[in-house]
């Protein structure tokens, strides 16, 4: 699937803390935590449990939130589809980055093995 410019503005416009219950609940729906889940956001961004708390208490979009974020050098191996797009096919850099974190959060919930997700290349 092709992602248009109106798609990569949603992105870009969408709250962190609009997503984040949505993440937390498809987690813990599957056995997880959000222990867990901070893990993986943590991995991909460098946030800690506290600075993540702080840009869901900002409202924070999704464009400033990684803006904010030091994106893992091994973020790039993350690969596959998700949501109907494939990651390594996304031009635009933002689209990507918030797939990233889409991706780590499906795979946490599918059960893989947090060494798996957590690519150290």
């Amino acid at each position: 699937m092709e992602a248009t410019a109106e798609h990569h503005e949603r992105m870009a416009k969408m709250t962190f803390s609009s997503v984040y219950p949505h993440y937390v609940t498809k987690v813990e729906k599957k056995g997880r935590t959000k222990e867990e889940l901070h893990q993986v956001i943590t991995w991909l961004t460098s946030f800690s449990d506290k600075e993540i708390q702080e840009l869901i208490d900002e409202k924070v979009t999704f464009e400033a939130f990684f803006k904010r974020a030091k994106l893992n050098p091994n973020a790039h191996l993350i690969t596959g589809v998700i949501c109907g797009y494939r990651i390594e096919e996304l031009e635009n850099p933002l689209t990507k980055q918030v797939r990233y974190l889409d991706k780590l959060v499906d795979e946490l919930a599918k059960g893989k093995k947090m060494e798996k997700i957590l690519r150290n290349g």
